[in-house]
């Protein structure tokens, strides 16, 4: 479904501003667009023009939507970084289901980048709101999602058995978490949260799905694209501790097996595709193994395009990926919506950011859903792999009931 301006082609006009403050709290409401790292990067409200799809061909439905509204579109940028001029923020579905994607044009865009900062409007859209406080819950209970940890730990061993048999390498597993609260889930307290605590990864709004992810599934800068590839955690506990994850043999091997995968979905768009050494990669509450990937864009494909050709990475879904994606089909006992799908925004001329959509919950009133997931290999140990899911569940939890 889309629904585009009324007026005809969208006119955008970026304007350098004063600087507004933290660009969270220049959110006036709780239905919120973010995408903001170290306090830097874009939040949007109002809505000027929707894009919706679903299915296998949602990212070349949606790279054609967007390529023609930009085609049409007048861009008045007086700024003229990354994040200023015409942008749609953007979240996938992680599979080819029913679950919808969708692109949002916001009728008003606020970005800070390298002590400078701007303001973006669309031309015959009200993108004037009311500012309304931030509401913290005062209550929150907290239930099994539609996957117990008792399926979950099943699951594990299914996958083990099947990649014992040479059926499969890795699969990625998702559990899932519900919390109540008290009243509505305001997007901008649990961003608030998230970007306080993990200051270096890329909190994130769009559409009710709110979260804080460490890992960059693509970034396109003209010919240059990047990626930072994560597979392979542990729990923060110290240098040592930290540095046996280097040398963990279950742990080198998920992660070769999503740096791999990455590398080759960069080849259908790219050439000069350089994969650097694995390194630690440290946060408050968990350390994962990290690859940095860069590449040149050889046929101009767009952000959209090369995320098209890239999920979903061995990170998120596994190895062989049709074989993982139907086992994650079979096993998980619901849709992960856009859960571990791609997820940040695009611009007018093609680029942009897209992460993984990890750490996160799907807001839905008084309800906000929260996934964590845990890449399996032949010696996965289903306690050690329960223990990674609740670590991974912290961030969400904490920043959802931080004032209680």
């Amino acid at each position: 479904m889309t629904t585009a301006p009324t007026t005809g082609p969208i006119v955008a006009r970026t304007v350098e501003v004063d600087d507004p403050g933290p660009l969270l709290s220049a959110l006036p409401g709780p239905a919120a667009h973010a995408w903001v790292t170290g306090g830097e990067g874009i939040v949007g409200w109002g809505e000027a023009a929707r894009f919706e799809t679903a299915g296998p061909d949602r990212f070349d439905t949606a790279a054609r939507w967007w390529s023609e509204v930009a085609a049409d579109a007048k861009v008045l940028d007086e700024v003229g970084l990354p994040g200023t001029g015409l942008v749609a923020f953007s979240s996938f579905a992680f599979s080819d289901g029913p679950s919808t994607s969708r692109l949002v044009v916001p009728a008003v865009v606020v970005g800070s980048r390298d002590g400078r900062f701007w303001r973006t409007t669309v031309d015959g859209v009200d993108g004037d709101v009311a500012p309304v406080p931030v509401s913290a819950p005062q209550t929150v209970a907290w239930g099994d999602g539609a996957t117990t940890p008792e399926d979950w730990r099943a699951a594990i061993g299914w996958v083990r058995n099947a990649i014992a048999t040479g059926d499969l390498d890795k699969v990625v597993l998702a559990l899932d978490q519900v919390a109540t609260a008290d009243a509505p889930v305001d997007a901008r307290w649990l961003l608030q949260g998230l970007a306080e605590r993990y200051p270096s990864c890329w909190a994130f709004a769009v559409d009710g799905l709110v979260g804080a992810t460490p890992e960059l599934l693509v970034r396109r800068s003209g010919e240059l694209a990047e990626s930072r590839v994560l597979a392979g955690t542990v729990r923060a506990n110290g240098d040592e501790g930290d540095r046996a994850l280097l040398d963990s043999e279950k742990d080198q091997l998920e992660h070769r097996y999503a740096v791999d995968s990455l590398v080759a979905g960069f080849a259908a768009h790219c050439k000069n595709v350089r994969a650097g050494d694995p390194y630690l990669l440290r946060l408050a509450n968990v350390v994962h193994l990290a690859t940095d990937v860069r590449a040149r864009v050889a046929d101009d494909a767009s952000l959209l395009e090369l995320a098209g050709a890239l999920h979903p990475t061995a990170a998120v879904g596994g190895t062989p990926t049709r074989a993982a994606m139907r086992a994650i089909g079979k096993l998980e006992r619901s849709d992960r919506g856009r859960y571990a799908g791609p997820v940040g925004w695009v611009d007018s001329t093609g680029d942009g950011e897209l992460g993984l959509a990890l750490r996160c919950a799907q807001l839905d009133g008084r309800t906000a859903r929260l996934w964590a997931g845990c890449g399996i290999v032949g010696d996965s140990d289903p306690e050690a792999e329960a223990a990674e899911a609740r670590a991974k569940f912290e961030p969400v939890r904490a920043a959802l009931t931080r004032a209680l």
